[in-house]
């Protein structure tokens, strides 16, 4: 981390950290080498704007471990899941601007101004820290559906038009958009069923409450392994190693 450390901070999972813009403060006065030199002080917080076992929150863990040994300070892992990630970025929004409250997001964080008006400004409130980490999105379908491509997902969705559905983190959320981008690139017709975060929508999967969803790899592969879902392609170019 670099620069004053007079703002809040959010860990963008693919975006990478931001740190919060509040404006002017007592806190800010500080001279950037006196606070860096002592921070962290005392345990630090970090919000991840989606529920446990998503792949946001798989992420956050294993990086706040790593922070925590290197700073000597406790990283506190804090979910505060709903609304697409917008209930926990306003938490960090509306936190003391002091370094100790870090946000955890995605990409979703960036699309929410698309669809939702916000509490907060999506740029001017925020200032980029770090990039942890890029990944793309694996489709994954309940094992019942007897699709076992992507070239039969969508022979099938076609002669069901509105019946097949899929999950997501939220609406506006990068699974969202993934699914609606797939709906008009194979012209199907398909329903958007949004869950609360990652973990709840990759459940549904599994339980067959949903047929289909775009998800992160480390959400989805140890799911994939156990065959509790079917793998029918990724959203980058190339194969996923």
């Amino acid at each position: 981390m670099t620069g004053k450390m007079n703002h809040r901070v959010v860990m963008h999972m693919v975006a990478g950290l931001v740190m919060s813009l509040p404006g002017a403060c007592a806190y800010g006065q500080r001279s950037a080498s006196s606070t860096i030199e002592h921070y962290p002080s005392h345990p630090v917080r970090i919000i991840v704007a989606f529920p446990p076992g998503g792949g946001n929150d798989i992420i956050a863990r294993f990086f706040a471990t790593r922070l925590g040994n290197e700073f000597g300070q406790q990283m506190v892992i804090d979910n505060r899941g709903g609304a697409s990630g917008i209930i926990g970025t306003e938490i960090v929004a509306r936190a003391a601007p002091d370094g100790y409250t870090l946000l955890f997001t995605s990409l979703t964080h960036s699309m929410n101004e698309a669809i939702h008006k916000l509490p907060y400004d999506t740029i001017k409130s925020f200032a980029p820290v770090s990039m942890l980490g890029r990944g793309t999105n694996v489709l994954i379908v309940n094992p019942s559906l007897p699709a076992r491509s992507l070239q039969e997902l969508i022979a099938l969705a076609k002669t069901k038009p509105g019946q097949i559905n899929y999950a997501s983190t939220g609406v506006a959320g990068m699974h969202h958009f993934g699914g609606e981008m797939f709906k008009r690139a194979a012209g199907i017709d398909v329903t958007h069923v949004p869950y609360k975060g990652g973990g709840p929508a990759t459940l549904a999967v599994i339980a067959g409450q949903v047929d289909m969803m775009f998800s992160t790899l480390p959400l989805a592969l140890p799911y994939i392994r156990a065959g509790k879902v079917r793998p029918l392609g990724v959203g980058s170019a190339a194969r996923s190693p």
